[in-house]
């Protein structure tokens, strides 16, 4: 087994400039501590250190022909920077444009001009740069890049990590694809290190748990990064919203009246995401209840360190043989995965699954969510 686990990256946008800079601002970092902003310095046999980007795909023409390490600082690219990185010697690529870009995105994307640039082949690109994972991060909406995107990565026996609401290995014909094809892969949708839908989730769980039932609960979500610019336009977010709004209501037993999702682009906010929670409820004697939460975050290193999990999750799959969806990884760390597991519990199973334990023996109690296997 290879010592790296090297990924690939569609979409060199705000998310993908976050890693990159982690890659390097926690290089150094110590096993035996605690360290901020990290849920696993090594996972499993895996420092973070061992993840080394190989390949990047991109439809801007003015990170295409760049190194990584420049491009991740072209507009509209918004993510703070925490972190010098050096040269890595990754030409960025065009990748295809498809559905990849919404109408009203193409002139702030600066998309490329097709008769003057190519698309790679993607598969061809994979096999040679001898990436482990591809990291699906195109924009929301992109509904046929990213299947483009998925074929290649069966097609070059690379696993996926799919960070955005289009539904793939949450997907009964996509996942069996892989499975058959002897792929381990990972999503659907990257739920943040502390985002709003885990905090609704939680929220949602503690009062399941303390009896108190959700008359109606609501989030609503603003940010300033081209995200947000994207998700302008319903017709872009129908996945997105389905997405957020199955992770937060399959915690309960029972129907509510709900509302999640994307609610407005505002430019000045750059990449700081503020969500509004609000769920009402009743409790003893049926009294009401209503908590209101506010959360202000910078959006893109908020998933960073989970897709670092992810992707050193997928590797330690591939070292194991596995095929298909990792159930508990999957269920950990994104908000639509193949079986929805309680957050806590997730972690847990993950932890024992890093271990060496069997993932569909720990994921077994809920497979019947996902007839696959």
């Amino acid at each position: 087994m290879s010592k790296k686990v090297k990924i690939a990256i569609a979409g060199l946008g705000n998310c993908a400039s976050s890693i990159i800079q982690g890659l390097e601002y926690y290089k150094d970092a110590d096993d035996d501590q605690f360290v901020p902003g990290l849920m696993h310095v090594r996972f499993g046999d895996y420092h973070i250190s061992d993840v080394e980007v190989v390949a990047a795909f991109e439809v801007n023409e003015r990170k295409i022909g760049k190194d990584v390490s420049e491009a991740i600082w072209e507009h509209p690219n918004c993510a703070r920077k925490f972190a010098d990185v050096p040269h890595l010697g990754v030409e960025v690529l065009p990748g295809p444009i498809l559905d990849g870009v919404a109408p009203h995105m193409r002139e702030s994307f600066h998309v490329y001009d097709e008769s003057k640039i190519s698309p790679v082949n993607v598969a061809d690109v994979l096999k040679e740069s001898g990436a482990d994972v591809l990291i699906n991060f195109t924009p929301v909406g992109s509904e046929e890049a990213s299947r483009a995107y998925a074929q290649a990565a069966l097609e070059a026996g690379v696993s996926l990590a799919n960070g955005i609401p289009t539904f793939i290995v949450s997907d009964l014909n996509w996942a069996k694809k892989f499975k058959d094809a002897g792929i381990p892969v990972a999503g659907d949708d990257i739920k943040s290190q502390l985002g709003a839908t885990i905090l609704h989730r939680v929220l949602m769980k503690l009062a399941l748990d303390r009896g108190i039932r959700v008359t109606e609960t609501f989030q609503l979500n603003v940010g300033g990064n081209t995200d947000f610019e994207n998700m302008k336009y319903e017709n872009r977010l129908h996945t997105k919203r389905i997405s957020k709004t199955q992770a937060v209501t399959s915690i309960l037993p029972y129907e509510v009246p709900t509302r999640i999702g994307p609610s407005d682009y505002v430019e000045f906010l750059q990449d700081e995401k503020v969500c509004y929670i609000t769920l009402k409820g009743t409790n003893f004697g049926e009294n009401p209840l209503e908590v209101q939460l506010k959360l202000s975050v910078q959006d893109s290193p908020n998933s960073a360190g989970v897709m670092i999990d992810v992707v050193r999750g997928l590797k330690i799959a591939r070292d194991r043989g596995l095929a298909g969806p990792i159930y508990t990884l999957s269920a950990y760390s994104f908000k639509h995965p193949p079986v929805q597991i309680p957050d806590f519990e997730a972690k847990e199973l993950l932890e024992r699954f890093i271990k060496g334990e069997d993932d569909k023996e720990l994921a077994k109690p809920y497979l019947s969510q996902f007839p696959l296997e």
